[in-house]
């Protein structure tokens, strides 16, 4: 007999099972040597006094996927959104809607909790799979936005910047 599929909200206590799962995505990835989603790190983040982000877990009997989002704003489209920075599906469970029903009950928890109209996320280019995934889903590529990231040591020279002038 089957196991009978649910998706919820995580708690506290499935910072674990969180971290254990994004460190399945970021190997599959290639990205193992450059993941650094520590446990500590995903709970106070994401259920500390002023959560920056929320998780869904699906799950039978263990933990088989995640979606980790968080809002987002367009001001181009004048309204709110929901950014999903992880998606994760364990191996067994792909072909099996489960990224659908992770992407759908996010949307319908951003659109009940803060109005949101629209779903971004990013695809990693050699991810060729995810992006037909979402391409079937009704996503497209915004061929007039480029992601940048600012992170180390500019960051920090940055945010040092205006203390530095003031």
């Amino acid at each position: 007999m089957t196991a009978r599929l649910r998706i919820r909200e995580a708690r506290p206590e499935d910072a674990g099972a969180v971290q254990s799962m994004l460190a399945d995505l970021a190997g599959e990835l290639g990205l193992t040597e450059r993941f650094a989603g520590a446990e500590a790190a995903i709970r106070q983040h994401g259920h500390g006094a002023r959560p920056l982000f929320s998780t869904l877990i699906a799950e039978t009997e263990v933990p088989v996927g995640l979606a980790l989002y968080f809002p987002h704003f367009s001001t181009l489209r004048g309204q709110p959104g929901v950014y999903v920075q992880d998606l994760w599906c364990a191996p067994g469970m792909r072909g099996q809607r489960l990224g659908s029903d992770l992407l759908a009950a996010v949307a319908e928890a951003a659109a009940r909790d803060w109005g949101a109209a629209y779903m971004a996320l990013s695809v990693h280019g050699h991810n060729a799979a995810a992006g037909r995934f979402y391409a079937r889903l009704g996503f497209e590529t915004a061929s007039d936005e480029r992601p940048i990231v600012l992170g180390g040591q500019g960051f920090a020279a940055l945010s040092a910047k205006r203390k530095a002038t003031a």
